[in-house]
């Protein structure tokens, strides 16, 4: 059975803080849904998630970057693989499409 990796921005809930949020999208997502780098942003932390909607396309893009290969990038495909979802220590979640 496919998995519907689409969200719906509407559909969120409000969230009041990162941990409520993270375990929203972990629930809807599970494995999809991966950290990626945390920052400071406005003076907040910010978690910066990839919610994967194509592995196949992804997982060699990434393992690309620790390889001393280097990677050529020919369409767009790669970044169509996946969403970035920002979500700062009180909840507010923002994407990246």
């Amino acid at each position: 059975m496919d998995q519907d990796f689409t969200v719906e921005h509407s559909q969120i809930p409000s969230f009041k803080s990162h941990e409520e949020a993270r375990e929203w999208f972990k629930g809807q997502f599970g494995d999809r849904f991966l950290l990626r780098m945390t920052d400071m942003k406005d003076g907040k932390r910010v978690n910066f998630y990839h919610l994967v909607k194509n592995p196949e396309v992804y997982q060699p893009y990434m393992e690309s970057f620790a390889s001393s290969v280097k990677h050529e990038i020919t369409n767009m495909e790669v970044f169509k693989s996946y969403t970035t979802i920002e979500i700062d220590e009180n909840g507010h979640v923002e994407f990246k499409d």
